[in-house]
């Protein structure tokens, strides 16, 4: 092989080991199946049933899990719940769970739920799944608490037996819960179109002091949502309602995650585990309204641990406290224990108002990877570039021979 073709072999193994290094940092975060998620010890997740958020016509209700989680999940680590029932459990504190409805006799909440006519009766699974996550005392051995174990649930019926939302029954559940004196009221659902009936539940919930959380957007719809555009979702969208969405072990949100704006914070929404309406099983849930789940048990700590506090404060000091990040990440233990200053009042209801704007990471992510690419080949044009200025010159001096072969071609002479 000549010099300049071993130079050229040699520049582009060299390039290409820069792509091998660079690449991988391009591939954008996918969402892993809800069996793989990893645990809190980094292991590969648990194989459990998934959890879902409603029903075919058909379909018979929600069977009992045969399996139990051995480990806890990697979103109450990431939450840091065991720290935070150290110094509040949300004792005293009730928070109404607008979704499904809510098996009152369900494991790990006995004798804490309080059900509203057939809310009693959780045919899907979800409202029930959903409480254990904001009050639940998880059993033993697991330690999948709630992140509010000594909270009361309220359940209320927002949807349908199948769990279809329903606008009037959401509205008639906010009103149920103001008359009742929640003070945390938790809104599963997400509703397409605003409703003016919706907007003054809302603002009298906020009036008489309840912390209002919603789910961003409904949880996706199986057939995919590349077609479905970014709007807003009720009553997510109101003023004051701290409005969640769900993110991945990463921090970022789902690729599959409908498109929307005006999010406040984000929790856990994958691959996390919680109890079912019937048997001591467990299931898998995702979605934003496992996120607002977590959100709403936040709340109830919080209130618990500051009652003087009115819901605009408590808002404020969920967003205030919250990881930074793209979109504000869920931080209980702070939202507890950090001493802000000054009146965090007037500032929770403003952020409630005007949220941050959620960011389109998967047209984020093909950008990325578009520019390492260029940004490769453009490097490996520069090498060459470079290569050719300064070899070329030495080869043409040589008489295009190969480096060292003049010299071992020409006999030295012998001293006389």
């Amino acid at each position: 092989m000549k010099a300049s073709a071993r130079g050229t072999a040699r520049l582009l193994s060299g390039v290409g080991c820069v792509a091998a290094l660079l690449l991988p940092a391009a591939v954008p975060a996918q969402a892993v199946p809800l069996s793989q998620v990893p645990t809190a010890d980094g292991k590969k997740g648990q194989e459990l049933p998934g959890m879902p958020s409603a029903l075919d016509a058909d379909a018979a209700c929600t069977p009992a899990s045969r399996e139990k989680a051995k480990k806890q999940d990697w979103s109450r680590q990431r939450l840091d719940l065991d720290r935070l029932h150290g110094y509040s459990v949300g004792a005293g504190v009730t928070v109404a769970l607008i979704d499904t409805g809510v098996e009152t006799g369900a494991a790990g909440l006995d004798g804490r739920v309080t059900a509203q006519g057939a809310a009693g009766d959780d045919c899907v699974g979800h409202g029930t799944f959903l409480a254990g996550l904001i009050a639940g005392s998880g059993g033993s051995g697991a330690r999948l608490t709630g992140a509010a174990p000594g909270a009361k649930i309220l359940a209320l019926r927002g949807t349908d037996q199948r769990g279809q939302a329903n606008a009037d029954l959401v509205v008639a559940a906010l009103r149920e819960a103001t008359e009742a004196g929640a003070e945390v009221i938790a809104v599963a659902v997400a509703l397409p179109r605003r409703d003016a009936q919706l907007t003054r539940a809302v603002a009298e919930a906020r009036r008489k002091g309840a912390v209002v959380v919603a789910a961003a957007t409904p949880d996706p719809p199986r057939s995919g949502t590349d077609e479905i555009p970014a709007r807003l979702y009720w009553p997510a969208g109101e003023p004051g309602v701290l409005s969640v969405a769900d993110m991945l072990p990463g921090g970022v949100r789902p690729d599959d995650a409908l498109r929307t704006a005006g999010v406040d914070l984000v929790a856990p929404g994958a691959g996390v585990v919680s109890g079912g309406p019937r048997g001591d099983g467990h299931y898998l849930g995702a979605g934003a309204s496992v996120a607002t789940a977590y959100a709403a048990g936040a709340a109830a700590a919080v209130r618990a641990a500051r009652p003087d506090d009115s819901g605009d404060e408590i808002a404020s000091r969920l967003t205030a406290t919250a990881y930074p990040a793209d979109i504000p990440q869920l931080d209980p233990y702070a939202a507890v224990t950090t001493v802000l200053g000054g009146s965090g009042g007037s500032a929770g209801a403003e952020r409630a108002a005007d949220p941050v704007a959620v960011r389109d990471t998967a047209a984020a992510d093909r950008a990325t990877d578009r520019a390492t690419l260029v940004v490769l080949l453009g490097t490996g044009g520069v090498l060459a570039v470079l290569w050719g200025a300064f070899a070329l010159p030495k080869a043409r001096a040589r008489g295009w021979k190969p480096a060292g072969a003049g010299a071992s071609a020409t006999p030295v002479a012998e001293e006389d």
